[in-house]
């Protein structure tokens, strides 16, 4: 399966792009998966632990399986005061 990622704030300044493709996939894996796999394929975006995956408008949970139609996004921790 082939995914195409969005990534935001500090993910995207990691990566030095907006979007990121990852192929080669199972046919269906889930949140964690995702994680370790795009991990293992780009480690210049560091640790994937705190980050959230958006599914369309809707946060993930571990344990959701994604699928190739589906449109992900990536958001790192955001702090501020």
């Amino acid at each position: 399966m082939k995914l195409k990622l969005e990534l935001y704030a500090a993910l995207r300044e990691r990566a030095g792009r907006s979007e990121l493709v990852l192929e080669g996939l199972p046919e269906e894996l889930g949140v964690d998966e995702l994680k370790a796999a795009l991990g293992r394929a780009h480690p210049e975006l560091g640790s994937l632990e705190h980050v959230s995956v958006v599914v369309g408008t809707q946060y993930a949970r571990a344990g959701q399986r994604l699928g190739a139609q589906d449109a992900i996004a990536l958001l790192p921790p955001v702090s501020g005061g």
